[in-house]
C-alpha cells in the first residue's frame, strides 16, 4: 500500500502529541501527589485521558490511509467524526466530574496545597502544552486533517487550563504571604470550577460538529452553495435543464452525489463520452478540495434524480 507524503506527516504529529501526552501524565501526576492539589490532578487527568484518546487517534489514522475493501465499500474516513465524538463526549463529562467535586470541597472548606511548588508546574505545563499546540497547527497547514485539528484544539484546551491554573496558584500563593491567607484554600477549588466550565463550550462544539458529519448532515449551506457553483461552472460546455446535487462529509472526505438532468439536444450518445464529462468536472472539482468524491448519473427524466 502506498501512504502519500500527507498520511506520513499526519502520522508524525499524532506521534508526537502521543508521546507529549504521556510525559504530561507522568509530570502532572507527579506534582499533584507533591503539592496535593486537586487542580494539577485534574490536569493530569486530563491529560491521562487525552493519552488514550491519541493512541485511538493513532489507530485510526492508519485505518483513515486505506483504501476501501471488503469491509468498509467506501472507506475508514466516517472513523474520523465517530472518534472526534467519543472524544470529546470524555472530556464533557470530565469537565463536569471535575467541576462537581470542586464544588463540593468548596463546601467543605477548600484544600491547601504546595502553591510555591505548584507555580513551577504551572509554568512548565503551560509552556509545553502550548508549544505542542503550536507545532501541529503549523505543521499540518499543507494538509488536511480532522484527527490533527481536534488533537491541536486538544492541546490548546490543556494549556489554557494549565495558564489558568498557573494564574490561581499565583494568586492563591500572594494570599498566603499576606492578610488574606484565610481564603487560600478556597482559591484551587473555585479556580477548578471556573476552568471546567470555561472549557466545555470548546468540546461541546467539537461534539456537534462531529455529531452532523456521524448522522449525516449536508455541510452549511455556503459550503453547499460553493460547490454548486463550481460544479455548474465545470458542465457548462453540457446541454442540461436541471443539476441536482447531494453533498455529504464525513471525516476528510467530501461526497458529491450529482444527477444531471440532460436537455433534448444533449448530444452526447456514447458511455465513454459520459466517463469524459464526469473526469472533467471531477478534476475540476478536485483542484478546488482534493478530498471531493464524486458520483455522477445522467437522466432525462427529472423525477428520477429526486
Amino acid at each position: 500500500m502506498v501512504v502519500d507524503t500527507a498520511s506520513l506527516d499526519e502520522q508524525r504529529l499524532l506521534r508526537l502529541s502521543l508521546y507529549a501526552a504521556g510525559a504530561f501524565v507522568l509530570m502532572a501526576l507527579g506534582f499533584a501527589l507533591l503539592t496535593r492539589s486537586g487542580s494539577i490532578l485534574f490536569d493530569g487527568i486530563y491529560s491521562l485521558i487525552s493519552f488514550f484518546m491519541t493512541v485511538l487517534t493513532v489507530k485510526v489514522a492508519n485505518l483513515v490511509a486505506r483504501p476501501d475493501d471488503e469491509r468498509f465499500h467506501f472507506g475508514y474516513t466516517a472513523m474520523e467524526p465517530t472518534l472526534n465524538l467519543f472524544k470529546s463526549l470524555i472530556v464533557i463529562v470530565t469537565c463536569v466530574f471535575a467541576v462537581f467535586g470542586a464544588f463540593n470541597r468548596l463546601l467543605a472548606g477548600g484544600n491547601s496545597a504546595e502553591y510555591g511548588l505548584a507555580i513551577v508546574y504551572g509554568v512548565l505545563a503551560t509552556i509545553g502544552c502550548f508549544l505542542v499546540a503550536w507545532i501541529m497547527k503549523r505543521r499540518s497547514q499543507h494538509f488536511k486533517s480532522d484527527l490533527v485539528g481536534v488533537e491541536a484544539k486538544t492541546w490548546f484546551i490543556d494549556g489554557l487550563l494549565s495558564g489558568s491554573i498557573l494564574l490561581g496558584f499565583i494568586i492563591a500563593w500572594s494570599f498566603e504571604h499576606s492578610t488574606l491567607s484565610i481564603y487560600a484554600p478556597q482559591v484551587d477549588p473555585i479556580l477548578l470550577i471556573i476552568l471546567g466550565l470555561a472549557i466545555l463550550p470548546i468540546p461541546g462544539k467539537i461534539l456537534l460538529e462531529s455529531l452532523k458529519e456521524v448522522v449525516n448532515k449536508a455541510p452549511p449551506e455556503t459550503v453547499v452553495k460553493e460547490i454548486e457553483r463550481r460544479l455548474k461552472k465545470s458542465l457548462l460546455n453540457i446541454n442540461y435543464d436541471h443539476v441536482e446535487l447531494r453533498v455529504s462529509k464525513r471525516g476528510r472526505d467530501l461526497y458529491l452525489l450529482v444527477h444531471v438532468v440532460v436537455s433534448d439536444s444533449f448530444a452526447n450518445e456514447t458511455v465513454s463520452q459520459l466517463d469524459e464529462i464526469r473526469r472533467n468536472s471531477e478534476k475540476e472539482m478536485k483542484k478546488w478540495n482534493p478530498a471531493i468524491m464524486i458520483d455522477m448519473l445522467f437522466v432525462r427524466d427529472r423525477l428520477l434524480a429526486g
